[in-house]
């Protein structure tokens, strides 16, 4: 994958708003002006060189398939699209929705998949005094997507660690509160024992 840092991804994302070209007026009218002319020359600039736009002869610019190919093509998996996303950027789910274009049911399947095979996790972060939850990608979520670049998307499975993990802890979160319980001792330790021959059984 080409790198992109924040305000590559915002040009990016400006195009593929734009339906793949966009021209000075339409810079002129999105948030990227807060960023300057300067910074703004130098990183279209970057972006021409690395072949992730095109200069056309009107002065206007548009994506090139290879840019789309980082975040916007339908072949790449979601949730590969989502471990690239938050190599950029961490995320809401806001966000994600909006720079990734996936129905909020597919996201939601897909980041609920990362978190438990702990590619990413969940933070609360404070924003114009709103409490919204954020995504970040963990270094197991890097070596995820980098692996990707070697084999190929068609190669790479999730194996069942994350969901063994959280099955344990589930499970180990059940014993702790039975033990809680206002019963017998007998009580509890009959169902601790079907628990963890549960566990037993389950080869976790």
């Amino acid at each position: 994958m080409r790198k992109l840092g924040t305000i590559d991804l915002e040009i990016l994302q400006l195009a593929i708003n734009e339906k793949g070209t966009f021209n000075e007026n339409n810079l002129e009218k999105s948030k990227l002006k807060r960023f300057g002319v300067g910074k703004l020359l130098d990183s279209l600039a970057s972006l021409k060189d690395r072949k992730l736009l095109l200069l056309n002869k009107d002065g206007s610019f548009s994506i090139t398939d290879i840019a789309k190919g980082i975040l916007w093509s339908k072949s790449i998996p979601v949730w590969a699209r989502i471990l690239r996303l938050l190599q950029i950027k961490s995320c809401g789910i806001e966000q994600i929705t909006e720079i990734i274009t996936v129905s909020k049911n597919e996201l939601y399947e897909n980041l609920e998949t990362l978190r438990k095979h702990q590619f990413i996790i969940m933070l609360p972060q404070r924003q114009e005094e709103k409490i919204i939850k954020v995504y970040e990608i963990q270094s197991e979520g890097i070596e995820k997507i980098n692996k990707t670049e070697k084999e190929g998307f068609e190669n790479i499975e999730f194996n069942e660690s994350g969901k063994n993990l959280e099955i344990l802890t589930s499970i180990d979160e059940i014993i702790n509160e039975i033990k809680k319980l206002e019963t017998t001792q007998f009580k509890k330790e009959g169902i601790i024992k079907k628990l963890l021959k549960l566990k037993d059984d389950l080869e976790i």
